[in-house]
């Protein structure tokens, strides 16, 4: 499956550049320029990763980025920025970045550092007897490869990813078709009969896989 990946810059120039490198290596490219055009983005689309620079319009990339993980949205995300301050930096990881490029930096690098981190987002996830690829969608329970539809893979994935925290019901209605609350419990139930998972029912937050 295509990587996805929103690129938020207000530079037209380097942006476009960003985007035909980034391209060059089979990603997606969503390009936007503003804040406000990156948070519509963010809700119409799932993306793999985000590059965000910080000082862009309507709404800086920090404060993108700490709207987002407010929202429990934690696709993994790099900072581009020529603002280089020790506070700035130590912001843009406070409110959830992963990585911080520098600006002026050489294209290849951030394509480097977008290639390692797709590469660890994508590693096998354990989870007692399920073994789980996201790259590959597949589902493994006792090492036998079960086959499910792609709202229960989405469900599985949001709640393996954040095991052991509360989902809120709203980031799983995103799975849905036609989100309702009768259809994100009947999809949960189909989900846990087929892999005999304990999803705790978080009445009026959302839903728990706990840890292993």
């Amino acid at each position: 499956m295509q990587k996805r990946i929103l690129l938020l810059e207000d530079d037209y120039e380097l942006a476009e550049t960003l985007k035909e490198l980034i391209e060059s290596e089979n990603y997606q490219v969503d390009m936007v320029h503003t804040g406000n055009d990156a948070i519509d983005a963010s809700y119409e689309n799932r993306y793999h990763l985000y590059v965000f620079d910080i000082n862009v319009p309507d709404i800086s990339g920090i404060e993108l980025l700490e709207s987002l993980r407010n929202a429990e949205d934690k696709t993994p995300t790099i900072f581009i920025s020529a603002l280089v301050d020790l506070n700035t930096i130590a912001k843009g990881f406070e409110v959830g970045a992963d990585d911080y490029i520098k600006k002026p930096f050489y294209p290849e690098e951030l394509l480097i550092r977008i290639k390692a981190k797709l590469a660890k987002s994508t590693q096998e996830i354990l989870y007692k007897n399920i073994r789980y690829n996201p790259e590959k969608r597949e589902v493994f329970v006792d090492d036998k490869i079960i086959s499910l539809g792609e709202v229960q893979i989405c469900l599985l994935d949001a709640l393996l990813r954040n095991r052991g925290n509360i989902v809120d019901k709203s980031t799983l209605m995103e799975c849905l078709t036609h989100p309702s609350d009768t259809a994100l419990r009947v999809a949960l139930n189909k989900l846990k009969h087929t892999t005999n998972l304990e999803i705790k029912n978080i009445r009026g937050i959302g839903y728990l896989l706990e840890k292993s």
